[in-house]
């Protein structure tokens, strides 16, 4: 029985003259108005804007937060079906004899640019260092916090939340939207993915749709990526010339300030601009390399003068650790506790007091100890015996509190990324077979990421345990904490030299990230035109500073408030719908690839036949 062609008919009606020829108008102007809505609420009432997305980001995480988890770890195990399957694996994008477009130094370069670099730069140091104090093991009293005992746990999520589940992510946009752009000769925009299962119907609303959230997503995980791109930025110039106007000093440690981040984000945004218009060939591929190159004498820094020996002990420690809690890690998902049941949890004496108990008994970023000290009347006379209890009790609500606020933000600020490195990458990759895509894409920089983690990481908690850092780098804020540990590391000249060296490095991936999302944005709109003029990219990188700019000010807007609240919140709101898109595209390729090796086991069939 034959198995009817695909459907490839997509048609994406672009504008024939105008503003926006060769665009999609409905797209622009959909993707547009609601990013435009966003700056002027965010410009007008700031704070209203941060408190009320704050409030709907946490709603939708109560309700979603294993939805996320689960979804992640089915695509982890995906993946890896269709990379170990001969009849999928070795099926090459593109024609049979193409070669790859960039080589593979450029195409690792340029992957490791746009989708991980600022993330390392901000992440290397603090995520090992604040997973060594907060994980589900110290929070369920497992383990003390920033001890010995907790090292293992603390790179277990490091591991989990830089791995192969995150970088999974995005292949599974990527390789979608490579498979059907290369072996089908079809637009390369997000709603190519689901014509296996959508057919006709991508071309009109439900394909506008799904191309604006990917636009949505894309820039709201772009921001997220250049606000704390930028906010080290400042960190680094500061530690260069001192300049105090850049800084908040009104903490216990200088903050970037407002002013601060908003002449950083100018600044970048202004060289994004001109290289995203150089287009991906030149300027994108250059400064990736450039970055890579720079990363490299970074990493080499630290082997040669950090704890080189501690960091490979506990590389080979952690990995193995990571993949023995492997299936954990992708299912373990935790709902929220309601009060009903922690009350229903507590021993008869705690019982009248739960609505006393409940606040730091659940308090996921809290301690015993101060859980213990925060009490009042009643509450603080229960015994020892009693408060143990109790604090046991709120457990789950702990849990999940540690897990929507850490793993769930990383993912959904992978996912909101991943239309735009997702479709970067397919767009670097015509040539190369599934496999190679998969491996590429997923494991090569995964156990990158591991190593730039331990090696980087590792030196600073070593610092912190063997009590040569007396507490400098814990107290440092996360974007900061790489200069201090650089400061703790080494002196003089060279710390003044590889201080410049990561300004610049920072610099470059924030370009690198920035430019790519405008690429990629522009992309979508123009129905999968990748050559299309310049001014729209213009555009589109303006109103990316606007989202950025505006969200970090909002942030801002009551005092010692985190800059970067309102910009997680908006994104992570943003990455819901796609997320459920990226569900929908896994079963649409999965349908595509047992179809299509269907159809070619029929076509050799019918060949073997006729001879």
């Amino acid at each position: 029985m034959s198995i009817k062609p695909p459907f490839t008919a997509v048609e994406v009606r672009r504008a024939a003259s105008g503003f926006y020829e060769g665009h999609s108008v409905e797209i622009a102007l959909l993707s547009k108005g609601i990013m435009v809505a966003l700056v002027i609420w965010a410009l007008v009432w700031p704070a209203n804007a941060n408190s009320n997305l704050s409030s709907l980001n946490w709603s939708l995480l109560e309700g979603f937060n294993a939805f996320y988890i689960i979804i992640v770890g089915l695509f982890a195990f995906f993946l890896a079906v269709v990379a170990i399957l001969p009849q999928t694996g070795k099926r090459k994008m593109g024609r049979a004899d193409e070669a790859p477009e960039f080589s593979n130094f450029s195409w690792f370069s340029m992957m490791f640019g746009a989708g991980l670099g600022v993330g390392l730069m901000v992440f290397a140091t603090a995520e090992p260092l604040g997973l060594w104090g907060s994980n589900p093991e110290t929070v369920s009293g497992a383990v003390a916090p920033n001890s010995q005992e907790a090292l293992t746990s603390a790179y277990r999520y490091t591991f989990l939340h830089y791995g192969f589940h995150a970088w999974a992510i995005y292949v599974v946009t990527g390789l979608s939207l490579a498979y059907y752009a290369y072996t089908r000769d079809m637009p390369l925009t997000i709603r190519s993915a689901l014509t296996p299962l959508l057919g006709r119907y991508v071309n009109g609303f439900i394909g506008h749709l799904v191309d604006v959230l990917g636009v949505v997503a894309t820039i709201l995980g772009v921001s997220v990526t250049i606000g704390f791109g930028v906010s080290q930025f400042i960190d680094g110039v500061y530690a260069i010339t001192g300049a105090n106007w850049l800084m908040d000093m009104t903490g216990d440690v200088p903050k970037p300030g407002t002013v601060g981040l908003i002449a950083g984000l100018l600044c970048i945004m202004g060289l994004s601009i001109i290289s995203a218009v150089s287009g991906v060939g030149r300027g994108v591929k250059y400064l990736s390399n450039l970055n890579l190159v720079l990363s490299l004498i970074l990493l080499f820094t630290f082997v040669l003068f950090g704890s080189f020996v501690f960091a490979m002990t506990t590389y080979a420690t952690a990995f193995v650790d990571y993949i023995l809690h492997f299936v954990s890690l992708s299912f373990g998902a935790y709902g929220p506790q309601s009060s009903d049941a922690f009350g229903m949890a507590l021993l008869e004496t705690a019982k009248p007091l739960a609505g006393e108990l409940i606040g730091g008994a659940t308090n996921a970023w809290g301690s015993y100890d101060g859980f213990k000290s925060g009490l009042e009347g009643a509450a603080a006379a229960l015994d020892e015996a009693t408060l143990s209890a109790v604090y046991a009790a709120g457990e789950q609500g702990r849990q999940f509190g540690w897990q929507a606020g850490w793993t769930t933000f990383y993912w959904a600020w992978w996912i909101a990324f991943s239309p735009f490195v997702g479709l970067f990458l397919a767009r670097i990759s015509r040539g190369r077979t599934v496999r190679e895509f998969i491996l590429g894409c997923v494991c090569a920089p995964a156990m990158v990421c591991f190593a730039w983690m331990t090696i980087l990481g590792a030196t600073a908690i070593d610092m912190e345990l063997t009590g040569g850092a007396n507490g400098a780098i814990i107290g440092a804020s996360n974007t900061n904490k790489l200069f201090v540990t650089l400061g703790q590391m080494i002196d003089g000249g060279m710390l003044s030299a590889l201080t410049v060296m990561c300004v610049v490095l920072i610099m470059t991936f924030l370009v690198t990230s920035a430019d790519s999302g405008i690429l990629v944005m522009n992309t979508i709109m123009s129905g999968g035109d990748q050559d299309i003029g310049n001014k729209h990219k213009i555009v589109w990188g303006l109103i990316l500073t606007a989202v950025i700019g505006t969200l970090l000010v909002a942030g801002k807007s009551n005092p010692g408030a985190d800059p970067m609240e309102a910009l997680k919140s908006a994104m992570i709101i943003g990455a819901l719908p796609f997320t459920m898109v990226m569900g929908l595209m896994m079963l649409s390729l999965s349908k595509a690839l047992y179809r299509d090796s269907a159809r070619s086991k029929g076509a050799e069939g019918s060949s073997t036949a006729a001879k």
